[in-house]
């Protein structure tokens, strides 16, 4: 439930549409009342849009030029939420994301908000609560797990928000200009989390707001995450340094940026992703960015105007119950294609596929907007748990239901044998 509270969702997008086609899909199964959804992409991120016969419910912003600071200011111009939340492209969200991820901002002290993110396993966390210091420096921040706590910045040391899930008050953000455009793909959201923390303000942490994160490849990342560029890793450092780190303490902060980034890319190099000859040019291109970030002008931001465009409500589904479908992998095939066809009737499914085996599990998103666990019945799915363990089906349905009850409200299990299972029925009621 929104409780009154409008929210506005800003997703930025830059040659990546199927991927922003599957973020859109999860939106659309948000439990949340009132929230609309304003997309800043590309030409082909647009189209992306309005093939998903979205074009009449989402605000779209042509941003041609990249940049990701830009493109979400370009979002955050006509986003008219009392709250404005942010995930990227390669991105889904938990049907519950929105609902815990705003919870805090009924109190009036909260300008901030950011959850945990999941990653390409869909299971283990990439990131969870976290501050950062004066020279980007990034330290573990200990809270409870299954409950918000509300954490104050000093000039010294910000709450971190992570960039894929976050959320601020609309009035705060535009109070201190938005989004710094000498950030084009690093630190931005880092930056914004200094300036609020030089005001005292307080950053609500929130576990079970939570995202599921694949690092899509772009320009600069390839689908294995080796970097392609390390331009913009080295000129918004150097705009970071420059802002908020004393003079003398700026050489100590470029050194650790070079010996970090010269590790990620050796590490890689092991894996096979890149060759040695990558060092050289890798690091050159640090080099370069840098001189350029020591060269970018620096300039206060001025507050940001009200929205230029009336809120837009986005048909999210408040209220609506996840279905869940229980099968073994030889029945995937006909569970698939009942969980489209719920899926298309307006119904959220999700689909365990557990084989006799100890594999471990593994989440996924997946077209056209269900979730599918998949793994051993006696392996692995939180990667704290034991190797191996003897268990029946029954007991392991309930067991991953039960681990999931906290971001998705199930309605009914359906097993195998049932005629939904076997795709008889188009929605939950029968």
């Amino acid at each position: 439930m929104s409780d009154g509270l409008r929210v506005s969702v800003v997703v930025v997008s830059h040659q990546r549409p199927e991927a922003l086609s599957r973020c859109l899909t999860s939106l659309t199964q948000l439990d949340f009342a009132e929230f609309e959804v304003v997309v800043a992409a590309d030409a082909p991120g647009l189209a992306a849009v309005r093939a998903l016969g979205l074009g009449g419910a989402v605000k779209q912003m042509l941003v041609e030029a990249p940049g990701i600071s830009g493109a979400r200011n370009a979002g955050l111009s006509v986003a008219a939420g009392d709250v404005v939340a942010f995930i990227d492209d390669d991105a889904v969200a938990e049907p519950t994301w929105l609902t815990h991820l705003t919870g805090p901002f009924r109190d009036a002290r909260v300008a901030a908000a950011s959850g945990f993110v999941r990653g390409r396993n869909g299971i283990s966390f990439q990131w969870k609560a976290r501050t950062v210091d004066r020279l980007g420096r990034h330290m573990p921040l200990v809270v409870p797990q299954g409950a918000p706590s509300l954490h104050r910045g000093t000039p010294e040391r910000a709450i971190k928000t992570e960039g894929t899930n976050m959320a601020f008050r609309r009035a705060a953000l535009a109070r201190i200009g938005g989004f710094d455009p000498a950030y084009r793909f690093f630190l931005d959201e880092t930056d914004v989390n200094m300036r609020l923390a030089l005001e005292g303000a307080v950053t609500a942490i929130v576990p079970l707001a939570q995202v599921h994160h694949s690092f899509a490849p772009s320009p600069r990342r390839a689908a294995t995450r080796a970097p392609l560029s390390l331009f913009e890793n080295g000129a918004s450092t150097a705009v970071y340094l420059r802002k908020f780190a004393p003079e003398l303490d700026r050489a100590a902060g470029f050194a650790r940026l070079r010996a970090d980034e010269r590790r990620r890319v050796v590490r890689q190099i092991v894996r096979g992703n890149l060759g040695p000859r990558d060092l050289r040019r890798l690091m050159d291109d640090l080099e370069a960015g840098l001189a350029d970030g020591l060269s970018r002008p620096i300039r206060a931001r001025a507050p940001l105007p009200p929205a230029t465009e009336p809120f837009r409500p986005f048909p999210g589904m408040p209220g609506r119950g996840h279905l869940l479908l229980a099968g073994r992998p030889w029945q995937a095939r006909r569970l698939r294609r009942s969980a489209e066809t719920l899926v298309y009737g307006g119904q959220p499914v999700t689909l365990f596929l557990f084989s006799p085996t100890s594999f471990f599990h593994r989440m996924r998103f997946r077209q056209p907007g269900y979730w599918e666990q998949t793994g051993g019945l006696f392996g692995r799915s939180d990667r704290g748990q034991r190797l191996f363990r003897i268990t029946g089906f029954h007991a392991r349905v309930q067991r991953e239901k039960a681990r999931l009850s906290h971001v998705r409200s199930f309605e009914a299990t359906i097993r195998n044998n049932s005629p939904l299972a076997r795709g008889d029925a188009t929605n939950s009621g029968n």
